[in-house]
């Protein structure tokens, strides 16, 4: 964790002050019930596997105390497919923060038919208490708001590179210098994880079972 604070400290985007004292506002533990046991509030980061999160909820049910939201900061997952593991599903919500979370502002909370407007509210009014800017969804909806765009333009971008259109370096620099985007699409794969990228096409692959939805060859043919 100290290698991303101090880059960032570096380029001017978190103080010095606020970056020395990040780690010692941390407590770790590796037993979930001593880690669970007193929070108000609990956000699940694991691997983007539906039955790994339903696993881990169902034992954070078991752990954290019975008022407790457990929000999950998955990227596309519904909670919907997460809440039934619990016997709290209305208080089960996503709460998806950006990579690099420490940097990126905006926080998507989704109100999904399950989530009660109280659990909405507390989620909502924490991501602003964190000095994040939150949306709320009013559905739920795979991908949520700009994991959704993003994926258009990244099933587009693979496209024209296996199709020779051009390189992905000159992919992601029109992106870049022609829609002023912060970066490529390609660069942010890199950033968010191409192994991530491979896991959740699968998954969605799983579910819809349409070909379509299968990660881009160029992603595993050479491994």
């Amino acid at each position: 964790m100290r290698i991303p604070i101090s880059r960032k400290s570096g380029k001017g985007k978190n103080d010095k002050g606020s970056c020395r004292g990040g780690p010692q506002k941390h407590l770790f533990h590796q037993d979930l019930k001593q880690a669970a046991k007193d929070a108000d509030f609990v956000i699940e980061a694991v691997l983007e596997i539906i039955d790994v999160k339903r696993k881990l909820f169902a034992q954070l049910d078991e752990v954290a105390p019975p008022h407790a939201i457990l929000a999950t900061n998955s990227s596309y997952i519904v909670s919907s497919l997460i809440a039934d593991a619990t016997k709290r599903p209305s208080k089960v919500v996503n709460m998806h923060f950006f990579n690099p979370a420490l940097v990126m502002k905006l926080v998507e909370v989704v109100k999904g038919p399950h989530v009660s407007d109280e659990t909405a509210k507390v989620t909502y009014d924490l991501s602003e208490k964190l000095e994040k800017i939150p949306v709320l969804l009013q559905k739920e909806v795979e991908g949520f708001l700009l994991n959704r765009i993003f994926r258009v333009i990244g099933r587009e971008a693979q496209w024209m590179l296996e199709m020779g259109v051009a390189s992905f370096e000159d992919i992601d620099k029109a992106c870049v210098y022609g829609a002023g985007h912060p970066m490529g699409p390609f660069r942010l794969m890199d950033l968010t994880g191409i192994d991530l990228n491979y896991i959740m096409s699968m998954e969605r692959f799983r579910k819809t079972g349409d070909r379509a939805d299968l990660p881009s060859p160029a992603w595993w043919k050479d491994t």
